[in-house]
């Protein structure tokens, strides 16, 4: 099957005042793609296109991302909010069976917590460099001003693409409070992954905060691995596929990612690498 051949879905799903435009398209597996802070569908085209050739994929732009609506609030319930209406309205279509759900970076968090509470509609999970128990904070008092510089640049940054199926509408403090308030998601996310019982996946950049191998670059990158780790030993059914990459792993890896999702049929080994 071409990409050419797969026929695409649209429609929108209404929630806490946004519109949340969804797509859906391909053939086999029902799949469930949570996008990531930033991430848009557009953004993602290529790793959607390769897991249509094997899986029925359903994917859909965050509040003030992509073709989404802006929104008063973008916190992390609020998210799950968005999340929650659209696992609703994929329940009415039909599914032949319950989806694997994947999500990058803060999409990791929210399908964890989403597959937490509702457990039985939740046929697997793969975390794409997210969801991660770090042992250690990654903000802390003496970081903030560097964090508030890197959002301030990245909003600035993405003011480019205003208007387009790729813009991002949070503010730079927006991002700096969601960022404080990962913080805290991920400091009893233990409990959360103690309450599923699917298979889970995780496959894990190694070079997260960069590969400049020096400084706090250096250290948030081992904090990152020694959050894994720790999730591991408590929860040792989980899989861990770790590549040679940065945090945009979904956009530069995507042929690799893809390949590994298409692996993760039933339940999950260890698959270190």
């Amino acid at each position: 099957m071409t990409t050419e051949t797969i026929a695409m879905r649209h429609f929108t799903v209404h929630h806490d005042g946004v519109t949340i435009p969804v797509s859906r398209g391909g053939e086999g597996r029902p799949l469930v793609l949570c996008p990531g802070l930033t991430s848009t569908q557009a953004e993602l085209h290529e790793l959607i296109e390769l897991l249509r050739h094997d899986h029925d994929v359903v994917t859909f732009d965050l509040r003030g991302h992509g073709l989404s609506s802006a929104a008063d609030r973008y916190s992390f319930q609020a998210f799950i909010g968005d999340l929650a209406a659209v696992m609703a309205e994929i329940r009415r279509l039909d599914l032949p069976s319950a989806p694997v759900l994947v999500g990058h970076s803060l999409g990791a968090d929210l399908i964890v917590h989403y597959a937490a509470e509702c457990p039985d509609i939740v046929a697997e999970l793969v975390l794409i460099d997210g969801a991660n128990p770090v042992p250690e904070p990654f903000i802390t008092e003496a970081d903030l001003p560097e964090f508030r510089a890197m959002r301030e640049n990245l909003a600035a940054q993405l003011e480019a693409e205003r208007g387009t199926a790729h813009q991002v509408l949070l503010t730079a403090q927006a991002f700096l409070d969601l960022d404080l308030e990962i913080e805290v998601v991920r400091s009893g996310i233990l409990d959360r992954y103690r309450r599923i019982d699917c298979p889970v996946t995780m496959i894990m950049s190694s070079s997260m905060a960069g590969d400049s191998g020096e400084g706090r670059a250096a250290w948030r990158n081992q904090n990152w691995r020694a959050g894994i780790e720790r999730l591991v030993r408590e929860r040792p059914h989980i899989a861990t596929c770790w590549l040679d990459a940065g945090h945009g792993l979904v956009i530069t890896h995507a042929p690799e990612i893809a390949q590994i999702i298409r692996s993760t049929q039933g339940p999950a080994g260890r698959a270190d690498s």
